[in-house]
C-alpha cells in the first residue's frame, strides 16, 4: 500500500513539470518573444488534462468508500 502512495504522490509532482503543447502550436509560440504566451497555452493544456482525472478519482474514491466500509451498528 505505501508503494501505491509513494508512486502517486510522485507521478503528480512530475505531472506539474509537463509541456503539453502539440507541435503545431509549439511552432507558432516559439516564434514570439518572451514566451510568455506559450507558457499560458501550456499551462491551460495541463489544466485542462488534469480535471478528468481529479473528477474520475473522486467517483472512485465514492465508489470504495460506499462499498468497503463497514456500516456502523445500531443500539
Amino acid at each position: 500500500m505505501k508503494t501505491k502512495v509513494l508512486f502517486f504522490i510522485m507521478s503528480v509532482f512530475f505531472f506539474v513539470n509537463t509541456n503539453a503543447q502539440c507541435a503545431m502550436c509549439r511552432a507558432v509560440l516559439e516564434s514570439e518573444e518572451g514566451q510568455g504566451a506559450a507558457k499560458g497555452i501550456n499551462n491551460g493544456i495541463v489544466y485542462l488534462m488534469a480535471v478528468p482525472y481529479i473528477l474520475i478519482f473522486g467517483l472512485a474514491y465514492f465508489i470504495y468508500r460506499k462499498y468497503f466500509t463497514k456500516p456502523k451498528s445500531q443500539e
